[in-house]
């Protein structure tokens, strides 16, 4: 098949459709991909990169790159970032001049990736298949703060027009389904359909390397996007906590964000210098060589209805390493570490609970943790693994 991917973000940004797409042609299928020029998420065009960056070959994937304006960092700029894909994005598909058999659309925010993807299937006379990551209208409101009844409205009224043109609408959460229902969605045009992770996710050996840049003590990694989505405070306030029951434990951020500055002055307003420590961004390929070094991973989120119905993607790439998780939310992503036995759940800003887990964890053998992180891989090979999950897509589109 010759597949169009359409996704905002893509290489050198570091996003899961990245894999997607290797994955697809390791299957022998060609792969295009229309997206942006990368600048997540500092918010400013990568070294190389400009307004008019020109298409590219990337591993054999035709990139067509359209223009449009970098997100910065406020929220009057990632509107614009948004509206300048949908323009730019609609304008390069009428430049694109080979035809495709099928078009899969990676549905990051903001759900208005869809809208050139309408006009590309009218012009290739091509399905397109809407794989959701996140659910809008409602992430606007729990994620960006609108709460304006017309802006909600408004994007709700795309969202259907985006999900009702789809020929699929993939869920990467089996909790995403009622709510997309209650979109007028026919039930049979959802798809579930998780995540999954690049095959360097899996369990490393230590590296020396990065073993000199770690502190010494029982330590929680922290690895994505350092966003008001990831509730940041529950995890400075559950290290505070445990600071002063005595627990040598050092939380690693690894990542950046839009909150990076805030929480650099939590830690300092808790004095929590000698826990905490905020490493900076490294490449993708480098997170399993980190997690070797760290006795647990951790992930949270904010205490909302849309977040406990999203699977946060980072998790799939935890339980491939091997490691015990300790999660900091509610609804589907517990789900999964409970029935995975791979770990300790506390709700959603829960601070204590998760100081509690933490506790019991420091308490549990080597050998203990160990089956736990054992568990973990186990079960992502059963639900998530890569090669199945590409069959799957494969499957689906050919039908």
């Amino acid at each position: 098949m010759k597949i169009l991917i359409i996704s905002q973000y893509f290489f050198p940004e570091s996003f899961k459709i990245n894999d997607i797409a290797l994955g697809l042609v390791e299957k022998g299928h060609e792969v295009s991909v229309l997206t942006g020029v990368p600048n997540y998420p500092q918010g400013e065009f990568y070294e190389g990169y400009s307004f008019n960056s020109k298409d590219e070959i990337w591993n054999g994937i035709k990139i067509y790159r359209s223009k449009l304006l970098p997100r910065k960092q406020n929220g009057i700029s990632l509107f614009i970032n948004y509206i300048s894909f949908v323009i730019f994005g609609w304008m390069k598909v009428s430049q694109i001049t080979e035809n495709f058999d099928q078009i899969l659309v990676y549905g990051l925010s903001p759900v208005t990736v869809g809208l050139p993807a309408i006009k590309a299937s009218k012009k290739f006379k091509a399905p397109y298949y809407f794989w959701v990551q996140d659910l809008w209208p409602q992430s606007l409101y729990s994620a960006g703060g609108i709460k304006n009844k017309y802006i909600i409205s408004f994007f709700d009224k795309i969202t259907r027009l985006i999900y009702r043109k789809a020929e699929k609408v993939l869920v990467q959460s089996k909790g995403f389904k009622e709510y997309i229902l209650k979109q007028d969605v026919p039930a049979e045009k959802i798809v579930f359909y998780p995540n999954t992770t690049e095959n360097f996710y899996k369990k490393e050996s230590v590296s020396a390397r990065i073993e000199q840049t770690m502190p010494d003590g029982f330590r929680i990694m922290f690895a994505g996007n350092l966003g008001e989505a990831q509730s940041l405070e529950t995890l400075i306030n559950a290290a505070e906590i445990l600071r002063n029951r005595s627990i040598p434990v050092k939380w690693i951020f690894l990542g950046d964000g839009r909150n990076r500055v805030q929480i650099e002055k939590l830690i300092l307003e808790k004095n929590l210098k000698n826990e905490v420590f905020l490493l900076g961004s490294f490449p993708a390929t480098e997170m399993p060589h980190y997690f070797a070094s760290a006795d647990a991973l951790v992930l949270s989120l904010k205490k909302d209805e849309i977040f406990a119905l999203t699977i946060p993607s980072k998790l799939q790439s935890y339980l491939a390493c091997e490691k015990p998780i300790i999660a900091s939310l509610n609804g589907e992503g517990a789900k999964v570490v409970e029935k995975g036995e791979c770990g300790f759940v506390s709700p959603a800003e829960d601070f204590q609970t998760l100081a509690q887990n933490i506790e019991k964890l420091y308490y549990l053998s080597t050998a203990e943790r160990d089956e736990m992180g054992k568990r973990a891989s186990d079960y992502f090979n059963k639900n998530f693994g890569r090669d199945k999950l590409l069959n799957d897509l494969v499957n689906l589109m050919d039908k």
